[in-house]
């Protein structure tokens, strides 16, 4: 079980890839991101 107590969905990453796309992440560059409920 994950970190955030559920297991992750499709939509979890979907978010995260959209969120990616958008204006808002404009300023963010060669980062590893883990999309993995918290869990190290």
């Amino acid at each position: 079980m994950a970190a955030l107590g559920r297991i992750g969905q499709p939509e979890d990453i979907a978010n995260l890839v959209l969120f990616l796309a958008s204006d808002e992440a404009g300023w963010i560059s060669a980062q590893n991101i883990g999309a993995n409920g918290g869990l190290a």
